[in-house]
């Protein structure tokens, strides 16, 4: 079946970013010091556990990760904390990683395992900021349908720990920063705001963001963005001389490795791009008029065809409903092929969760409007109340997988017969 094959193509996926292969294949020189492990995200404690298999000999170190996503380590601890809104668990947990990296010399050795889901697992307020300043912040951030890069130029500004400052209190230790990346562009000073890795921004530029989207903030965060308090270091910052930083997964290489599996069942895959942005209905929109015109004029690729994307899509929040941002995209793009027969997609988040629910994603074909008339469900009227997830609930469309253990954001395949 149709729904097997691109389920079979997600778990390709999904395998492509497997933290073991990309840890094994970057581990950093052993230094004549110490060694400690920090790190944040959705995908820490497989790469905490990874680490601790390829390097062969104990290290301490803590990292924070989703509630759910922990798995068991040697000396390394797992913390698990709040996403997408942070709680006391990772604030504790960051002022507790800070203080691990102060003191360190020259000798010694920072491994920072960083994947999505690390801006909110490690809230620091920066000085004259509260906690509930930066939850404030993060709210109002997740409801703006800012694209998350924008958003972490955003947390940067108000952090204590992101934009390379945790690295700077490392210094003068060396560190070498193994990324997961969720962001588009694979710009690793955007995933996870780069605790440490220097984001390349100005507080201009930031206040111009927020001007645009018109977020409403503390009036403590916003005294903060108008004076030079907190300013960031600068990339080219001497204490950033000896770091390095690899990417060791990303949607491109998870795209290309469901491409290569697609061609071994006689399907050509295309992709579209690994770094779409924008809101989900309207990148639904674009899906279908290409799915559209594969189905019934036979180009721009001739049938049969699978078209693949990543990115991270935004949602800007009006209603109260459930879902995430794959399954809006979906009923977004269900709505736009109603009743166009041998079209058949898939959406989900590579980390197993989309959005605050307990599904990956969903399924949608030209048959899922109907279905849900039929099962009381009005579409357009869920849809406008970002209530996707009740929608496929309620045909049984939902995927739901389980944490996965990596995190390369969105992955969307279309087939076309």
């Amino acid at each position: 079946m149709d729904r097997d094959l691109l389920q079979d193509l997600f778990s390709t996926a999904v395998a492509a970013a497997d933290p073991a292969d990309g840890i094994a294949a970057n581990l950093p020189p052993r230094p004549r010091g110490k060694v400690l492990v920090i790190g944040a995200g959705k995908a820490s404690a497989q790469m905490a556990q990874a680490f601790e298999q390829a390097w062969g000999e104990p290290v301490d170190g803590l990292v924070v990760t989703r509630y759910g996503h922990a798995v068991p380590t040697g000396r390394i601890e797992i913390v698990e904390a709040s996403h997408p809104v942070p709680d006391e668990a990772g604030y504790l947990a960051a002022r507790r990683m800070m203080e691990k990296v102060r003191g360190l010399g020259h000798d010694d050795l920072v491994v920072a395992l960083i994947s999505g889901g690390g801006s909110a697992l490690l809230p620091a307020p920066a000085a004259g900021l509260t906690f509930e300043d930066e939850q404030a912040v993060t709210r109002a951030l997740l409801a703006s349908g800012m694209p998350i890069t924008v958003m972490n130029l955003v947390r940067n500004e108000v952090s204590a720990i992101k934009g390379g400052r945790l690295a700077a209190l490392a210094a003068p230790a060396r560190i070498a920063t193994l990324v997961i990346s969720d962001v588009a562009g694979d710009d690793p000073a955007l995933v996870a705001s780069g605790p440490t890795v220097p984001i390349r921004s100005s507080r201009a530029e930031v206040r111009h963001l927020i001007a645009l989207h018109g977020l409403q903030l503390p009036p403590a965060v916003t005294e903060l963005l108008a004076s030079h308090d907190n300013e960031p270091p600068r990339p080219d910052d001497p204490r950033f001389d000896q770091n390095s930083v690899r990417i060791i997964a990303s949607s491109a290489l998870s795209l290309e490795a469901a491409a290569r599996r697609a061609a071994g069942f006689g399907v050509e895959a295309h992709i579209l791009s690994d770094a779409i942005t924008g809101e989900s209905r309207d990148v639904a929109e674009v899906h279908a008029a290409i799915a559209r015109e594969v189905q019934l004029r036979n180009r721009p690729f001739a049938k049969p065809a699978l078209l693949l994307s990543g990115g991270e899509t935004t949602v800007t929040v009006r209603g109260k409903g459930k879902g995430g941002r794959n399954a809006e995209f979906l009923l977004a793009f269900a709505l736009a092929i109603d009743g166009v027969s041998g079209i058949t997609a898939l959406a989900a988040d590579t980390d197993g969760i989309d959005g605050s629910e307990d599904n990956a994603g969903a399924f949608a074909d030209g048959t899922s409007i109907a279905r849900m008339r039929q099962a009381g469900i009005d579409p357009r009227a869920a849809l406008a109340n970002n209530d996707a997830w009740t929608a496929f609930h309620a045909i049984g469309d939902l995927l739901a997988t389980g944490p996965t253990g990596t995190n390369v954001n969105d992955f969307r395949a279309i087939l076309v017969r």
